[in-house]
């Protein structure tokens, strides 16, 4: 790890409040959904309300405070707007809440039973 990390991830690093707010941001379940949803990906309100089982106005207030904490972007297409994730942070950090959640519920992830590598 050099220099730079280690004073960025120490107990008295300027971001910790930020991160705060991010994992604020991200502590909904909708969100959470909307996030695993985008990976590697771009879609519209109602395709991703299709998908996490939520109305388009609903799915539309989620994306706006994540457009808000800088987590997605969009993109304008006539007079449809698709969402994308702004970089892989995000998804990251869902990716391995997900997997922690997963561990601290199973002594062996479904995958590790199977045998298989779940994608990152």
């Amino acid at each position: 790890m050099d220099e730079d990390s280690r004073c960025t991830l120490g107990v008295d690093s300027q971001y910790v409040e930020v991160a705060a707010e991010v994992f604020s941001l991200l502590s909904d379940p909708t969100r959470i959904r909307l996030v695993l949803a985008l990976r590697g990906t771009e879609l519209s309100v109602n395709h991703l309300a299709e998908l996490v089982g939520k109305s388009p106005t609903a799915v539309s207030q989620h994306l706006a405070k994540l457009r808000w904490g800088r987590v997605v972007t969009t993109r304008q297409d006539g007079n449809r707007v698709f969402y994308r994730l702004v970089d892989e942070h995000a998804r990251t950090l869902v990716a391995e809440a997900v997997r922690h959640a997963e561990r601290s519920l199973e002594p062996r992830t479904a995958h590790e039973r199977a045998g298989v590598g779940c994608p990152r």
